[in-house]
């Protein structure tokens, strides 16, 4: 299953990931309130995420079938790859250029950085 969303998707489904589940009737609500859109347009992504089974609209709920986390790792695997040619390093270091991190932060990323090396 292809877990890339486009722009528009991926700001749909973090509202689903939000308050999921939900009533479909909620949730065109909450996209005109968040997104500015036409009850038409949200019913055509619930259908389109539900065909390609990201989600799950049964009696009027609409239901999570894919994590959250596991389209965030998807879209971060495309983004250090299309635009540091899948340079983790270089993508660090862009990131890492104009910030400072806090002992904690920089703590957090070395004990994630252990985890994965095992």
């Amino acid at each position: 299953m292809d877990l890339k969303l486009c722009d528009s998707d991926y700001k749909f489904m973090t509202i689903v990931w939000e308050y999921a589940p939900i009533n479909s009737g909620e949730l065109v609500a909450l996209c005109n309130e968040q997104l500015g859109w036409k009850k038409s347009t949200t019913y055509t992504v619930i259908k389109k995420l539900t065909e390609r089974g990201f989600i799950k609209n049964e009696n009027a709920i609409v239901s999570v079938l894919v994590a959250k986390e596991d389209c965030q790792a998807v879209e971060s695997d495309y983004f250090v790859e299309r635009t540091f040619g899948g340079s983790l390093p270089g993508f660090l270091a862009a990131f890492l250029n104009s910030k400072k991190l806090t002992e904690e932060e920089a703590e957090e990323i070395k004990k994630m950085i252990d985890a994965h090396m095992k």
